[in-house]
């Protein structure tokens, strides 16, 4: 049986920090330990490879000049010329993502990661006005790490936009010397509050925090505005209180909300308004394909429409 080749998959603007990340994940983790390998690189940044040195871990350096040479044929080509054992692609972060995620890479090799570098002092100019491509970098990443950060970077609503765009990222926040930031995002409301008031502002956040981080709120009591989501085909005793949250764009809204056990569940119509206060539990859910906050109502009380139905994640 042949062995599975590992390819892993580096993407991000140029000079996004792409060479370094390869450099760092060479020779500071070991992974030249795997066995000979290549970097394919698809692009020429400020940062260049030390071929020599890259000899010492029997890497070598493929160049692909054009998106129209990353093909199928040209990867199967490289396979057998240089018979890796393990594959790295730095990525053109101007080629369409879809080319090199749907292409049938040569047999055995598995893309088994895949990391997008973000320059954290260009990033919200790229989402202002290259959105769509800075969305197909991060959208199937791994990992995405923002770098040359510092005190003044904004990384709570840096990660609500990448949640936004992919909930499984997992998001690493590196300083401009290197080291990571390993600080707690500050959250715009208090969970310390016997209980947690949120106004619609500091909804979609809430959400997202107690999704990713369910086990602090366990026991923990809230209170918010909510849009009732109470269809026939729910479960007898379920309803979820919730709001639409728009992710990117007009055109990219859903509604987010949490299970909610109430045996009443039948005297509150469908898409009314409502205060709810609830006990936080939790449980292992259906809906959630695990564990995750169950909300248990303390009081329900009819409410008036926001002036703003949407809840925004920045």
């Amino acid at each position: 049986m042949a062995q599975e080749i590992p390819v892993y998959l580096f993407t991000g603007f140029m000079d996004s920090g792409k060479t370094t990340l390869v450099n760092e994940t060479l020779f500071e983790n070991d992974f030249a330990e795997g066995g000979k390998g290549i970097i394919i690189m698809c692009e020429d940044g400020d940062v260049e490879y030390d071929l020599e040195k890259l000899k010492t871990v029997n890497f070598q350096v493929v160049t692909i000049d054009s998106e129209e040479e990353f093909t199928e044929e040209k990867m199967k080509e490289i396979n057998l010329q240089y018979l890796p054992e393990q594959v790295f692609i730095e990525y053109n972060g101007t080629w369409g993502m879809d080319k090199i995620l749907e292409m049938n890479l040569p047999k055995d090799w598995i893309i088994v990661q895949s990391l997008a570098t973000v320059d954290s002092t260009t990033f919200e100019m790229y989402m202002n006005n290259m959105r769509a491509m800075m969305q197909e970098q991060v959208f199937s990443s791994d990992v995405v790490i923002f770098n040359r950060t510092d005190d003044n970077t904004d990384r709570g609503k840096f990660r609500r936009l990448i949640k936004t765009i992919n909930r499984k990222a997992q998001i690493v926040y590196e300083r401009k010397d290197g080291t990571i930031d390993e600080r707690p995002e500050e959250l715009p409301f208090d969970i310390n509050q016997d209980i947690i008031e949120l106004s619609d502002a500091d909804y979609a956040i809430w959400y997202m925090d107690a999704m990713d981080n369910y086990k602090k709120y366990d026991g923990k009591k809230v209170k918010f505005r909510a849009l009732v989501y109470n269809p026939d085909k729910l479960k007898k005793g379920i309803f979820v209180p919730g709001r639409f949250a728009m992710t990117c764009c007009i055109e990219d809204v859903t509604f987010i909300g949490f299970k909610c056990k109430y045996d009443k569940e039948n005297e509150i119509p469908h898409k009314s308004w409502i205060d709810i206060t609830a006990e936080i539990r939790v449980e292992f859910a259906r809906e959630y394909k695990g564990k995750g906050p169950v909300l248990y109502p303390i009081s329900i009380e009819p409410a008036e429409k926001p002036e703003d139905e949407l809840v925004y994640f920045t």
